[in-house]
């Protein structure tokens, strides 16, 4: 029995610390998560919250599941894994008969789940809160009380902290199909061997001498026949779901050439984009930086778009307003915040791959720039970055070892 409520508590905290992270390193992308649900469900009031609960969720889950992995304080942190699955649990299935939002978001862009999958995930995960709420006074740790408050105020102060750096910058791990590396034509390409989804679709046609409306097929429609038929309307069913490239709805449409997503995709040469998705709720005191990096490319002869789904008016006022250096295309919103989680950001593109991104407070000097090759440059600041990032790993790994590994006293001698 013993084996069994260890292996739940390990179970239910190894889950909570992986939702709980995955989301705490990108909160804005649990911040549009919120948005979308609220507005789903007709709560549009709340969305001046969702951030706030963007990092209030993720570090709840996070201190949780620490508390249950590592056998802390879990006679009062059982109350939260329990509370957290009780209100959970009824809301994924509520999720799943209406499904107001496709991805849950639980696992954030980690780890895609169907809603129902989510709520099957949390009937198990429930189960197993109840089995440790319901022996919560048998689990001891071999810390004292004030050790087991002190390191969950460690765990707790530096997943915080993460989570606000991440916010500033960029999340530390990108797992969204705009990573650093992705090539987006690639992304954008059916595997072989798969189909994309199969629609039925049903034209109707009105018939001039008799008034009479007739449904037709693709393969009979009369398509031809404008003496006798006239086109009335269109439908589509799904009859067959296929596979969905990671990325499937990116169009950059320039003002007047139209669309370009394929000639910015297939350039041998750099492109760099900044990406605005809302130029009214854009930082804007990062817009001098990047109108230099604009004059810079331009000089070097580098393509250098902004990306914005705002208005053209909007766009307009923008350009006057700030001095704006650059064309503005446009694109989808929702394509534009999972391309960059900055509002707004710079992507480095060459070949349909993306070399490096910036966000806004984050877009160097141009004069870091003047005598490298821009390739080089991206390369030797994403190595420089994952070093550091390996060094704050290793001391973390050592700083937890050191407070969970049990230390004897030792005896003195009379």
């Amino acid at each position: 029995m013993r084996l069994v409520k260890n292996l739940c508590r390990i179970i239910v905290g190894i889950v909570f610390i992986y939702s709980g992270f995955v989301k705490g390193i990108d909160p804005l992308g649990s911040d549009y998560k919120f948005t979308d649900y609220f507005n789903a469900f007709g709560m549009g009031w709340m969305n001046a919250t969702t951030l706030f609960f963007s990092f209030a969720l993720s570090l709840a889950e996070f201190l949780i599941g620490i508390a249950l992995l590592f056998n802390l304080w879990v006679s009062r942190m059982a109350w939260g894994s329990l509370l957290f699955m009780f209100f959970f649990t009824p809301l994924t299935l509520v999720s799943a008969l209406t499904n107001p939002v496709s991805d849950c978001g639980c696992f954030g862009d980690a780890t895609l789940l169907t809603n129902w999958q989510t709520f099957w995930k949390n009937i198990i995960l429930l189960l197993l809160a109840i089995m440790i709420f319901v022996y919560r006074k048998e689990y001891k740790s071999s810390l004292p009380l004030v050790g087991q408050f002190s390191f969950l105020a460690l765990a707790g102060a530096g997943m915080l902290c993460l989570s606000v750096y991440c916010y500033r910058h960029l999340p530390v791990l990108d797992f969204r199909p705009y990573a650093v590396g992705k090539n987006i034509t690639e992304g954008m390409r059916l595997p072989e061997g798969t189909e994309p989804d199969q629609y039925e679709v049903t034209l109707k046609y009105k018939n001039k001498q008799t008034g009479e409306v007739q449904s037709f097929t693709e393969e009979n429609y009369p398509w031809q026949d404008t003496l006798n038929w006239e086109y009335e309307s269109s439908s589509e069913r799904l009859v067959k779901k296929g596979y969905i490239t990671p990325i499937h709805d990116l169009v950059i449409e320039h003002p007047t050439l139209g669309n370009i997503t394929e000639e910015i995709l297939e350039d041998d040469n750099h492109t760099i984009l900044a990406v605005a998705y809302n130029l009214t709720q854009s930082d804007v005191q990062y817009q001098p930086a990047i109108n230099r990096l604009a004059e810079y490319a331009q000089e070097k002869g580098i393509r250098f778009y902004g990306l914005t789904s705002s208005s053209e008016r909007d766009i307009e006022t923008y350009k006057k307003r700030y001095h704006v250096p650059y064309e503005f295309c446009t694109a989808d919103e929702i394509q534009l915040k999972t391309m960059i989680r900055s509002n707004p950001g710079v992507i480095i593109l060459r070949e349909g791959t993306i070399l490096d991104k910036w966000a806004g407070k984050d877009v160097p000097d141009v004069k870091e720039l003047q005598d490298t090759d821009l390739t080089a440059y991206c390369v030797y600041s994403r190595e420089q970055m994952q070093r550091i990032y390996l060094v704050y790993s290793i001391i973390l790994l050592f700083f937890v070892a050191y407070l969970l590994i049990p230390r004897r006293k030792g005896k003195r001698n009379n």
